[in-house]
């Protein structure tokens, strides 16, 4: 019997212990866990995403600031904000939405996030912590902490012994999640599209992670029977049995015959997604416990 992983109750309870964390600082230290949120412009999809991330730290009891600029703010007035709330005590976690409009250029803004406070791990200081095995004072990125959590979940804390294959190099999901298994001990195989015989390489995985956005590319002969599939991919395709014109969400794993094989599968929508902004508020709370000087969370 394949466990297909229900993304929103582990959520769910990752959100559980923020709280718990975010009430337990608060009364031992007087710290109020804070997240500052910048977005410029006014693209539907980006002010959805930081909606439900500002109501999200208010259910965890932080202090959630939202920014909201005008699409034609300077590169100078960005990194000027930026230098702001690095310098404000009170604010633990910076996050500035992505894809910022143009002409601005997001990598400088992202790198001046001071690291301690670049709770969506991106600055090349947190993933060059990650590489090298400091998960004590890094910060991971959200989707393969998220991701990770489902692995130790199925596997424990220790993979040694276990095969692991993430598919997709890319540095905001494939690299850290390939890093992160490293750490656990797993042997890892980094697989990508100039991979020779991709799915030979998949069927010695006893762990498989797909992101690389190709609507249901793994199928069922390229799972190692018994195997977890972690399933990052997320992809319209089309849905005409909904109506014309309509679409639905679909992974990189052909979910329905891959369940026949795998012994624990993501699905999608509703596997690695809830988690991404469940684990963006235990990074926040993690870095406040840090600059009180606290132990943090473990999730």
């Amino acid at each position: 019997m394949t466990t297909v992983i229900d993304g929103k109750n582990v959520a769910a309870s990752v959100i559980q212990t923020v709280k718990s964390a975010t009430a337990a600082l608060e009364k031992s230290s007087g710290v109020t866990t804070g997240l500052a949120v910048i977005i410029v412009g006014d693209d539907p999809a980006s002010h959805a995403y930081v909606g439900s991330k500002g109501r999200m730290a208010k259910e965890c009891g932080f202090k959630s600031v939202q920014h909201t600029l005008p699409a034609e703010t300077s590169q100078a007035e960005l990194a000027a904000l930026v230098a702001t709330l690095n310098a404000d005590p009170s604010i633990h976690g910076i996050l500035v939405q992505l894809p910022l409009p143009k002409p601005l250029d997001s990598e400088p803004i992202i790198q001046s996030i001071l690291p301690e406070k670049d709770v969506d791990g991106l600055s090349v200081v947190n993933a060059g912590k990650l590489a090298t095995g400091d998960l004590k004072t890094g910060l991971v990125s959200c989707t393969p902490a998220g991701a990770m959590v489902f692995v130790r979940r199925t596997h424990g804390e220790d993979l040694s012994g276990l095969n692991a294959v993430v598919i997709g190099r890319s540095n905001l999901f494939g690299k850290p999640m390939a890093q992160l298994l490293l750490n656990a001990n797993a042997t890892v195989t980094m697989a990508h599209s100039r991979t020779k015989d991709l799915a030979e390489v998949c069927r010695n995985a006893d762990i498989l992670v797909a992101a690389v956005g190709r609507p249901e590319m793994v199928k069922a002969d390229w799972v190692k029977p018994g195997a977890t599939v972690i399933d990052v991919g997320i992809n319209r395709v089309p849905a005409p049995d909904k109506g014309e014109g309509k679409t639905r969400l679909v992974g990189d794993v052909a979910f329905a015959e891959v369940c026949d094989v795998a012994s624990t599968i993501t699905p999608v929508p509703g596997g690695v997604g809830p988690m991404t902004i469940a684990m963006l508020m235990a990074n926040t709370v993690i870095a406040a416990h840090r600059a009180a000087g606290q132990t943090p969370p473990q999730f």
